[in-house]
């Protein structure tokens, strides 16, 4: 069978002792880098063997995958940090395995956006995650849909690109729309920056805050934001 094991989002400690004697016990993981996945397996002294699963070679080696699970043993596939699958490559490789009649078991555990939405403290009842925008074509198509959805919405940022996010965000959503940027989760310089897309673009921008480690920014939704400004007209 296929497990999908998420791993630590950053701090080495966040993983369940399933997901150790897991990782422990089947024949062959495969790991989106092997090198940070080999830090993680000699923290914990797992000898199990490591081969290379990433986004450029997943469309190529899926099926031969697919075909070594059925030729028998227990297989585990992991992300460099949160669950593989989720803004991860994963997908097609459990896709398929189920096609195949392949058992596949996904572990619980660490996910960047969860802890990044309870920290903003915006509506968390309904949600939508949206993972990493496209770079370039329909980037723009989906920041004006985002902008008009009801409920929070939470989407993956680069670092090197959260500035040109948040003018985005300021564009689409408007100035005074709640937001929360968070980065570092569960690391030793973690931060969960919170206030208007207009304070937070101001606050980056200016040197304010560090743009270092991967980002997760939550918005408040449009019904919460209309809510509040009728209120405020009454």
């Amino acid at each position: 069978m296929l497990y999908v094991v998420p791993t630590p989002i950053g701090n080495l400690e966040d993983i369940t002792y399933r997901a150790i004697r897991i990782l422990s016990s089947v024949d062959l993981i495969w790991a989106e880098d092997t090198r940070t996945s080999k830090k993680l397996l000699d923290h914990y002294n797992i000898k199990t063997p490591i081969q290379s699963y990433h986004a450029h070679n997943e469309h190529i080696v899926v099926d031969s995958l697919v075909q070594k699970i059925q030729n028998g043993g227990d297989f585990a596939l992991v992300s460099d940090a949160g669950t593989p699958a989720i803004s991860d490559p994963g997908f097609l490789l459990i896709r398929a395995a189920l096609a195949a009649g392949i058992k596949v078991e996904c572990l619980p555990g660490a996910t960047a956006f969860v802890p990044a939405l309870v920290n903003s403290g915006l509506p968390a009842h309904a949600f939508h995650f949206d993972g990493f925008l496209p770079h370039k074509k329909g980037r723009q198509t989906r920041l004006k849909f985002l902008a008009e959805l009801p409920h929070t919405f939470i989407i993956y940022e680069s670092p090197f690109r959260l500035i040109k996010c948040l003018e985005e965000l300021v564009n689409v959503c408007g100035n005074e729309r709640q937001a929360c940027v968070s980065r570092e989760l569960s690391k030793l310089h973690e931060e969960n920056k919170k206030g208007t897309l207009a304070e937070l673009l101001q606050y980056f921008s200016t040197g304010g805050g560090v743009a270092k480690g991967e980002i997760v920014i939550t918005v408040e939704g449009q019904e919460i934001t209309k809510k509040k400004r009728d209120k405020m007209e009454i």
